[in-house]
């Protein structure tokens, strides 16, 4: 971070423009966002150039998706002990590499490689893109406005996806949804390397790349045995073992998080009621609603002959739903409270789901594909503020980043995990036919899971969230000391709340 000092000391020239600083960090923070929605309109080119089978498209965004979840807190980390802007860098040109890999495969393996590979770059990537941002700006208005940026961009990265997606397939061929990352990261890479100033924060704490490993592995492996109970049945051999060891490693990495000194996750965070609560609301929400995007493309095109174009453009509105939900979650918590507004939340994303359930193969494309969406994605908009601001009120304040990286660690890997089981349920029910009237049924068959999911979301979260957040909670308490009625009955109502 530039000391006042340091300006001084530095001839007027290596000055960093702090536009340009939030300009560089916002281009990375885009391009990772960007590249989990941007393949979904890709995925049928895909699977037709390099004959991939229906579970080998989704390990497509489920590889990707699970290096990222599984990665995302040792990235965070390393930016802290070795350097925000060094990380940024390696994530960067890790993530560029994999993306110029990924384009030019020639075998499906090579692809789903180059998309885990691009994943970990993500991991690397995301977490330095928000701390060198705030420390190019000081704290005040500029920062807020820096921030507001920041987090618009990522939203628009996932709402752009779609579209941005259809035009390269139409345009030129699936492979540059992946090589257009090139040309970018290059770019952003040169201007990073000239102007961003190193920060870190390091306390001689280790990296907990043993963790990292192990959660991630767990993860791809278990979502590796439930994609396999479609084909093999869940007795079989093929399935019990990798849902064997998933289910090992992940309990191998609790127990690894509660002996060492430096944990990836410390699980005494969880004893926190709004941490562990908003963080299982949190993977219930990603586990139906991660998928929706990846279905509904595979709908459009597969039975309703959109092309990719067609499709991107199909979703923009359900796409600016969500970026709209994040918008006014903020101005509806202090009226409904945070609990109440994720549930409602989850209430509207549950009537989308119910409501795309009735697809049909010769759909309209305003009540089984627009409106529905935009309920859906409306709704997952209004539930995941709420569902983050518990969780991180509920930490210390050291902790904060911390339970924030585990909050948007809990919606991947819940997301992760809902594509292996939703794709499964999907290609039980279509079976061998490839018909648009089979296909229907099984995507129609996912999302009334989808709706039944997100019911146990509401559930879980009247249930378990806590009814007001840290903040309110002392807030409360500060106004009864200074009038003197607080008495103890009332205190212990309210930590229980």
């Amino acid at each position: 971070m530039l000391e006042a000092a340091d300006v001084t000391r530095t001839p007027p020239r290596t000055v960093s423009p702090t536009w340009l600083v939030v300009a560089l960090a916002c281009a990375g923070q885009f391009l990772v966002v960007l590249d989990v929605s941007v393949v979904n309109v890709a995925l049928p080119s895909m699977r037709a150039d390099l004959g991939l089978s229906a579970q080998g498209l989704q390990w497509v965004v489920n590889a990707y998706a699970i290096a990222f979840a599984g990665f995302m807190l040792l990235g965070g980390r390393a930016g802290d002990l070795y350097g925000r802007k060094r990380m940024f860098l390696v994530g960067l040109g890790l993530f560029t590499l994999a993306s110029l890999g990924g384009g030019l495969a020639q075998q499906g393996g090579e692809l789903l490689i180059a998309r885990a590979v691009q994943g970990l770059g993500a991991a690397v990537l995301a977490p330095s893109t928000l701390t060198i941002l705030t420390s190019a700006v000081p704290e005040g208005a500029a920062r807020m406005r820096a921030i507001a940026t920041w987090s618009a961009v990522g939203a628009g990265g996932g709402a752009a996806g779609g579209l941005v997606g259809g035009a390269l397939v139409d345009g030129l061929s699936w492979r540059w949804v992946l090589l257009i990352n090139v040309p970018v990261g290059a770019v952003v890479l040169a201007g990073s390397l000239r102007w961003l100033a190193e920060s870190r924060n390091g306390d001689g704490r280790r990296l907990d790349l043993p963790g990292a490993v192990l959660v991630t592995a767990g993860l791809a492996t278990l979502a590796y045995g439930i994609s396999q109970t479609e084909a093999k049945g869940w007795t079989a051999a093929a399935t019990l073992l990798p849902l064997v060891a998933g289910l090992a490693l992940i309990a191998v990495f609790l127990l690894v998080e509660a002996r060492t000194t430096a944990p990836l996750m410390p699980l005494g965070l969880f004893r926190v009621r709004a941490v562990s609560s908003a963080n299982a609301s949190m993977f219930l929400t990603g586990f139906a609603m991660f998928c929706m995007w990846y279905f509904m493309t595979l709908y459009a095109q597969n039975v309703l002959g959109y092309s990719p174009l067609e499709a991107g453009l199909a979703l923009v509105p359900s796409s600016l739903a969500i970026v709209l939900g994040s918008k006014l979650a903020p101005r509806f918590m202090p009226a409904l409270g945070a609990r109440n507004l994720a549930a409602l939340g989850t209430l509207i994303a549950v009537a989308g789901f119910a409501w795309q359930s009735a697809m049909t193969p010769r759909g309209a494309y305003l009540t089984e594909i627009m409106f529905p969406g935009i309920l859906m994605m409306l709704g997952a908009g209004l539930t995941a503020t709420p569902l983050a601001a518990l969780a991180t009120s509920g930490a210390a304040p050291g902790e904060a980043g911390l339970v924030s990286g585990l909050i948007n660690t809990s919606r991947t890997m819940g997301g992760s995990l809902g594509l292996a089981v939703m794709s499964t349920i999907a290609a039980a029910r279509t079976g061998d036919s490839g018909t648009p009237g089979a296909l229907t049924d099984g995507y129609a068959l996912v999302f009334r899971t989808g709706a039944g999911v997100l019911l146990a979301g509401v559930a879980l979260m009247l249930v378990w969230l806590p009814r007001r957040m840290a903040s309110e909670k002392a807030g409360t308490a500060g106004k009864a000391g200074t009038t003197g009625t607080a008495g103890t009955g009332a205190g212990s109502k309210s930590s229980a709340g």
